[in-house]
């Protein structure tokens, strides 16, 4: 069997996306990190995560970036919000994480176990 591996997308500063890494560690799964203060998400990875769990499901929408970003007024299209969300990666409910087929958002522990089920 492979070893496990995981992609996980996040800012060192989120203590979910912390969670997540001693999660994984703990675990011995290697971890392709992607830090977003570093290197914006790629469209059509963030378009994979909107597909299974819909725009808003991956909105923090308690979270200050959202607060100030002012999208719970503003009456955009999913595009903009795209856009806007891989501007501002404090928006995201973080991590995000893909492993196999599996995908999670925020912090999921059952969600980032069946990732490592295989």
């Amino acid at each position: 069997m492979p070893d496990p591996q995981v992609q996980m997308f996040g800012l060192k500063k989120s203590a979910a996306t912390r969670a997540a890494e001693r999660f994984f560690k703990e675990r011995r799964v290697k971890i392709h990190f992607i830090d977003l203060s570093a290197k914006p998400i790629a469209r059509g990875e963030l378009t994979r995560f909107v597909q299974k769990f819909g725009l808003n499901a991956l909105l923090d929408t308690g979270g200050k970036a959202y607060e100030r970003s002012n999208l719970a007024y503003l009456r955009t299209t999913e595009d903009a919000i795209v856009a806007r969300i891989i501007e501002t990666p404090e928006l995201l409910r973080l991590p995000l994480v893909r492993g196999g087929k599996v995908l999670t958002v925020g912090e999921d522990p059952e969600g980032w176990a069946r990732m490592l089920e295989g």
